[in-house]
């Protein structure tokens, strides 16, 4: 099965999608990735849905990626005496305390000592998701007294978001060690990292996954818009999460945000996902609006390898719809010459290692002659994502022995994955390319190919040779050897 667009999608899996049926159909619209959210759901529901994922890859014989997304700590307040809370006007008094008693119109429990302990006078407390505004006054460490700035009705257990401070926090609580090692241990291909502020909360999250999966981080506080670079060195891939982004930061500032974390992205060669929101309606109509598609689109025409759909997919009543729409808005960006344009104006050049020259090399030979794909024989998946990189004009036919390596690379910019035998000599490498090219239909026995690899094979970090080859085995075989 054959995509006929570059950027993947990210489906999230729930009450509306946990069927065989319902995720095969998924699939076959366009979702390249499943996404399983830890906050919902038992270990069971997750594993039974990993299970089916993988039944599906068999019966298509297509590679699939699952990326098990952490919840994270999560902040609330406590509960309220009145039924229903409280209505918190503007300008009122309120207090949050360590006090467990039941609220009432004047305070409420906030059972996070660590917060008291980050907060400063001026600071700002945001509750259910933004509804509710709170600016510090005075605070200690067991109480916080606040003005209203924005009031409303607050009730049990809403969240609570602290923009204006690095709270001390680790990035994975209790629940999410448990949800890490059982995910590890399933066999998901990427662990979505919440809360993430510092690039230690990243290597505290790839220490307990000892490579099992890799790690992407969501950034979705403006302490980690901060520390950006710092944790993008020490991520496999990266979640622009605009949602909390949006309640923590003005909304305003969200879309240039997002642009320079997936530029940023893209030049270290790792995949980003833009997420949250994006095809919202569809959670209750078939059809978008027309702002939604315009969203899809910029995230497209910024180059971001994945765009995700959340509720829409998980518990909307179009989940299948919603993945046809996400796939079509693609064809139809990446069929506009603009889009072109926009790509290869934002390509940064990297000439770093012999790695880095090897790939440019391909794409430019790619676009200059009339090459049909690019196949890249990888270990590790890094060969892979720096031809991605390129975004080069012609398909990615990504060629590995590993099926570990071929899932997470689902996830990655115009990756056409592909499961081959070890192979220890070039040529056989060039033969099994042009095998693949033209059983996957990128190819004819007429047509040409691009092949990377690494000499000595089934060596990670060895990219060094490049080959244009026909796609007919004959004239390779008569070829002079390698």
């Amino acid at each position: 099965m054959r995509r006929l667009r570059n950027v993947k999608v990210v489906a999230t899996l729930g009450p509306s999608s946990s069927d065989y049926d319902t995720i095969r159909a998924l699939f076959e619209a366009g979702a390249d990735v499943f996404r399983l959210n830890m906050s919902h759901g038992t270990h069971d529901d997750i594993a039974a849905r990993h299970r089916i994922i993988r039944q599906i890859e068999s019966d298509t014989g297509r590679p699939i990626c699952i990326l098990a997304d952490l919840q994270g700590p999560k902040l609330r307040v406590g509960t309220f005496a009145a039924e229903g809370g409280e209505d918190l006007a503007p300008g009122a008094a309120f207090r949050m305390d360590l006090d467990p008693t039941p609220g009432d119109a004047s305070r409420v429990q906030l059972p996070h000592p660590e917060i008291f302990a980050a907060l400063e006078p001026g600071a700002t407390l945001l509750v259910n998701d933004g509804k509710i505004r709170l600016k510090v006054e005075t605070c200690g460490s067991d109480f916080a007294d606040c003005t209203v700035v924005v009031g409303g009705v607050i009730s049990n257990r809403k969240g609570v978001n602290v923009p204006d401070v690095v709270l001390p926090l680790a990035a994975l609580s209790e629940k999410d060690r448990k949800d890490l090692e059982f995910a590890a241990n399933l066999g998901v291909d990427w662990l979505a990292l919440s809360f993430v502020q510092r690039p230690e909360d990243v290597l505290e999250a790839r220490e307990l996954a000892k490579g099992r999966a890799a790690i992407l981080s969501k950034i979705e506080k403006p302490a980690a818009v901060k520390a950006y670079d710092a944790i993008l060195a020490v991520s496999d891939g990266i979640m622009v999460a605009r949602g909390d982004l949006g309640v923590e930061m003005p909304v305003h500032a969200v879309p240039p945000i997002q642009k320079r974390l997936v530029r940023g992205a893209r030049a270290a060669a790792k995949p980003v996902i833009v997420a949250t929101q994006m095809l919202e309606s569809m959670i209750e109509s078939p059809v978008p609006t027309r702002a939604e598609v315009s969203d899809v689109a910029t995230a497209i025409y910024e180059g971001a390898d994945a765009v995700m759909l959340s509720a829409e997919s998980a518990a909307g009543q179009y989940p299948v719809e919603a993945v046809q729409t996400m796939n079509n808005v693609a064809i139809s960006v990446e069929s506009d010459n603009i889009y072109r344009e926009v790509i290869e104006a934002s390509r940064r050049a990297e000439r770093k290692t012999v790695a880095d020259a090897i790939v440019s090399a391909a794409r430019e030979i790619a676009e200059t002659t009339d090459i049909k794909a690019i196949c890249c024989f990888t270990q590790s998946g890094t060969t892979a994502t720096l031809v991605a990189r390129e975004r080069p004009r012609v398909p990615i036919i990504a060629l590995t022995p590993l099926m570990g390596t071929a899932r997470r690379l689902c996830l990655t910019w115009g990756t056409h994955c592909a499961i081959t035998d070890r192979q220890d000599r070039f040529k056989g490498a060039v033969i099994a390319a042009a095998k693949v090219a033209r059983r996957d239909g990128f190819a004819t026995e007429r047509d040409q190919i691009v092949v990377t690899a690494g000499v000595p094979f089934n060596v990670q970090g060895t990219t060094n040779i490049l080959r244009v080859a026909p796609c007919d085995e004959r004239l390779i075989f008569n070829a002079d050897p390698e």
